[in-house]
C-alpha cells in the first residue's frame, strides 16, 4: 500500500485541549479519525463528538467518524467470546473491512491520526486491531505518545513480547511471526470491551 504519509494513532486521555491539539499539530496531523464506539468523555467533554466535530475544523483538521466499523465496542454479539469482544472476529467481519478502506482512502487525502480515547497504544484496540490490520495491508503505521515521541508499530509490537513475556524464543522454538501473533491474543484480552453475550 503506497501512502504519502505514515498512518498515525493517538489517544486523547485526560489531555487538556491545548496539549492535544499541540500533539496533533506537532505530527502535522491533517484529519482524525475517531474510531470510539462511544465517542463521548465523562472527564473531558472537550472529546465529546460534537465538540470535536466543531473545534477541529477551526483548527484546519478534519473530522471523520468511523466508531461504528472501527469501535472496539460491536454490536453484534457473535463478535464476541465469552463476554469479550474478539479482535481476530472483529478484524473479519465486512463493516471492519469497510472501515479500514475508509481510513486508507482518508490516508491518501491527509496526513491522518486514527483516534480512541487510552493513551497506551498497547492498551486500546487502535493498535491491536486497527493498527495491526492496517500493518498487515501493508501501511507504515505509527503512534503518538503522550509525551509527543512517535512510535513505530514494530517498536509497539517488540514492547507488546515484551510485555507478553514472549521477546525471547522458548525452548519450542517459536517464529516472532507465531509469537506475535500469541502476544496480541493475550494483551487483546486484556485490553478488549468486556460486555458482550456470554
Amino acid at each position: 500500500m503506497a501512502l504519502p504519509h505514515p498512518i498515525l494513532t493517538i489517544g486523547h486521555s485526560r489531555h487538556p485541549w491545548q496539549h492535544f491539539t499541540a500533539l496533533l499539530a506537532e505530527a502535522g496531523v491533517e484529519a482524525v479519525a475517531d474510531i470510539r464506539s462511544a465517542p463521548r468523555s465523562r472527564f473531558s467533554p472537550h472529546f465529546n463528538k460534537s465538540n470535536l466535530a466543531a473545534a477541529l475544523p477551526a483548527r484546519n483538521i478534519a473530522y471523520i467518524f468511523l466508531g461504528k466499523e472501527l469501535g472496539g465496542r460491536p454490536q453484534r454479539p457473535e463478535l464476541y467470546t465469552e463476554g469479550v469482544a474478539d479482535y481476530e472476529k472483529m478484524a473479519a467481519s465486512p463493516e471492519f473491512r469497510v472501515g479500514l478502506d475508509r481510513l486508507v482512502e482518508a490516508a491518501a487525502r491527509h496526513r491522518l491520526a486514527v483516534m480512541c480515547s487510552e493513551a497506551d497504544p498497547l492498551h486500546c484496540h487502535r493498535c491491536l486491531l486497527v493498527g495491526r490490520a492496517l500493518v498487515e495491508a501493508g501501511a507504515d503505521v505509527r503512534h503518538i505518545l503522550a509525551s509527543g515521541a512517535v512510535m513505530t508499530h514494530g517498536e509497539a509490537e517488540d514492547r507488546l513480547l515484551q510485555l507478553e513475556n514472549l521477546s525471547e524464543e522458548g525452548l519450542l522454538v517459536a517464529s516472532r511471526d507465531e509469537r506475535l501473533a500469541d502476544a496480541y491474543r493475550s494483551r487483546s484480552r486484556k485490553a478488549a470491551y468486556v460486555g458482550g453475550r456470554v
